[in-house]
Formats: structure tokens, sequence, C-alpha cells
């Protein structure tokens, strides 16, 4: 999938409107307290400073409600990012009318502007057009290059593009090329990891990538549906009730195409979440009644790292453990190490966002892999097949 983007004499001494994505994480005294989405923006908000375009960055940050609420102003964001440019960055109080439009006229040719929480409007989450024809109003040029923002069809996201010459940005750009080497042509042989709480939220995923993936590890939470759907017992683990039918199908429907399903055959149990848990390991289909599976055990973690030795391509998403807590981190940080060691070998690693983005961040593998992907929800809607509607305006041909 090729997507449109802009050249230095489309965006030279212009009014450039930016979507990003600064919804990132705050302290309790409001200042930021981790700044790598920020830093995924800097070299295109560099890129057009240096073009001498006037700067205007669009984002939002938690849920407000469509109403102005002060612990989810950007203000801090403006700070933050002054100090990651080197220069300062422009604030206005709002995203639209006069205070966007009166610091966009008090900023010079290179500056760089923050227009308030987009969500301060209700407007925005409704894909009003009025409302973007507002935030559009004093700009000659969009950019959209949000990729985690993109499967929500926002005032921001979308309908803005009506009012504007449009562009995708580069880190857009490198999340579409990355995952469609994936989802559209990957080399085999190609390893689906999957993990995470719920089977509901990789159904999708699972349905459009069978017919081009030879073979599927299933580990995280929503192991434990598929583990009951063939009988065995899961204790007071996790599990989809309403899902064991798709389990057991899917399954059939594997073999049937031979694809390999590989589940856990044992598992760290405890009877509480929590860091000072007593653990065991014990066999995935005899967990006791009373306790939990937390983290896939060490034959499955060998199990797991042999299968991906041949890869060629792997995509994973989801984690195989509430690997937050050091007595359940072990699976999830073997997978990412393994990662790590068949992208030295060759093969094309995707991290698909979320919490497996925190994962290989946390156990310091994300330099180490191909792409860690921005957006968790978005890569997941991006590789059940559909169409991101804050991406289809740039598609070429």
């Amino acid at each position: 999938m090729k997507l449109r983007t802009f050249g230095k004499s489309d965006v030279a001494c212009k009014k450039v409107l930016v979507r990003v994505d600064f919804n990132v994480p705050l302290t309790s005294d409001g200042r930021v307290a981790d700044d790598t989405r920020i830093n995924a923006h800097v070299p295109l908000i560099q890129e057009l400073s240096d073009a001498s375009a006037k700067v205007a960055l669009i984002s939002h940050l938690g849920r407000p409600k469509g109403a102005p609420v002060a612990k989810y102003s950007l203000r801090p964001v403006a700070e933050e990012l002054s100090s990651v440019l080197g220069k300062k960055v422009g604030f206005a109080e709002d995203c639209v009318g006069d205070a966007a439009e009166k610091a966009l006229n008090a900023l010079p040719f290179g500056g760089v502007l923050l227009l308030e929480n987009l969500r301060f409007h209700a407007e925005e989450e409704k894909n009003d057009a009025g409302f973007a024809k507002a935030l559009a109003a004093p700009f000659e040029v969009f950019i959209m290059d949000a990729f985690s923002a993109s499967h929500r069809a926002h005032a921001s996201t979308r309908a803005v593009t009506g009012n504007l010459l449009s562009f995708a940005g580069p880190l857009l750009i490198r999340e579409i090329e990355m995952l469609s080497a994936v989802r559209d042509n990957p080399k085999k042989p190609f390893v689906l990891i999957l993990g995470g709480a719920k089977v509901s939220d990789k159904i999708g995923v699972i349905e459009n990538m069978l017919d081009t993936v030879d073979t599927i590890i299933i580990g995280g939470g929503m192991a434990f549906t598929f583990l009951k759907s063939q009988g065995f017992e899961i204790g007071k683990s996790l599990c989809e009730e309403d899902k064991l039918e798709f389990s057991r199908e899917m399954l059939s429907r594997a073999k049937r195409k031979g694809v390999s399903i590989i589940l856990p055959d044992d598992v760290v149990v405890a009877s509480e979440i929590s860091e000072s848990a007593g653990v065991s390991v014990v066999p995935a289909s005899a967990i006791p009644s009373d306790k939990f599976g937390l983290d896939i055990g060490p034959h499955t973690i060998e199990a797991f790292k042999k299968a991906l030795d041949s890869a060629k391509t792997v995509l994973w998403n989801g984690p195989m453990g509430v690997f937050e807590m050091a007595p359940f981190a072990k699976g999830t940080e073997a997978i990412a190490e393994q990662l790590a060691k068949v992208t030295k070998s060759g093969a094309l690693t995707v991290v698909g966002g979320g919490d497996s983005a925190a994962a290989v961040a946390k156990f310091g593998y994300e330099k180490d892999v191909t792409h860690v992907s921005t957006g968790g929800g978005a890569s997941l809607e991006f590789f059940e097949g559909k169409i991101l509607p804050g991406v289809e305006p740039y598609v070429k041909g």
C-alpha cells in the first residue's frame, strides 16, 4: 500500500496543521512521564520547521468527554516538546477559533505551536464537518502522522481532509509500509504470535490471516479459552465462555488449512495476582481449581522459541502473561528475546503496539526488532484487513 506524501515545495513557508499522537502518560504533578510518542514525531516537526513552515500540532489527551478538563490539558506536553526540540514551542488555549488563530499569527515561520486538546470539543469524536472546517480554517496544508489514531473517524483524522491539501506523514508511512509487508506479502515461514487477555480482541486478525500464516502461537489469557474449548481444566484462569465454540472451530479450520496452532503445554500458576505471589508450574491440561494461569511455563517457552527459530516473518500482538509483575514475566521476556534473535538472523519482526510494545520496551528489545508499532488498536484493525479511516484519504491508486 503506497501513500501520498509531501515534498518541500508543498510545505515551505506554509501554515501546516499536523495531527500527531501526544496522548502521553502524565505524572501526579502534571509532567510528561514518557516522551516516546513525542520523540516519534520529532523528525517530521524538524523537517517542517527547517522548511520555514508555521507548524501547528493537534492531538487528544485522555478522555475529557467533550469539555475542558484541567488534568487533560496539553500544556505540559508543549513544555516537554520545547525541551526535546531545544527551542520554545508555543501553546494555544484552544484548537479552534480566535485563540488558535491568534497564536498562529504570532508564530514566526519555522516556529512550532501546540494547540489545546481536541477532545475538549465533543464534535471531535463525532467527526463533525463544521468542527473540522474550523480546525482547518487558518491553515493551508494538513499532514496526518498519527497512525495510532488512524482507526478512528474523528474530525482531526478524517473530516479535516476535506478542507485542506492533505498528505501522510513519515511515521504513518513507516507504519503502513511495515504492517503491509507482514499482512500482504509475508516471507515464509510466517509465524503469528497472539497473546493478551481476550480471544474476542483477536478474532478478526485470526480470521483474516489464517490463509497466509504457517504457524500461530497462542499464549496469554486468551490461551485458556482455547484450552478449555478442548476440555481441559483451567481453574480460575481467564476464559471467554462465549468464545469456546469459535476456539474449537478455529482449531479445526487451521488443521484443515495445514496451519499449525501451538498452545501452552505448561503454565505458571498462583493463588493471587501480585508481585509477592507464590508460583508453581503445572500442566496446561490440569490447572488446579483454585489457581490462576498467569504465564507460560518453561517447556512452553522452549516450544514457542523453537517454532520461531526458522521464521522469516513474525507478527507479535499480546503478551504471554501478566508481564508487569516479575513472577509472571518470564514468558513474555523470552519471546521478546527470541524475536531479537531471529531479527538478527534476517527475519522481518513486527510488534503490534499496545501491551506488546510496552513489553519489548520494558525488557530492552525495542531496538532489536524490525518495527514496533505505535498503534495498538490501529494495528489490530489493520491486520483484520480493514481500511483505516485516517489512512484511506492518502492511498495512491
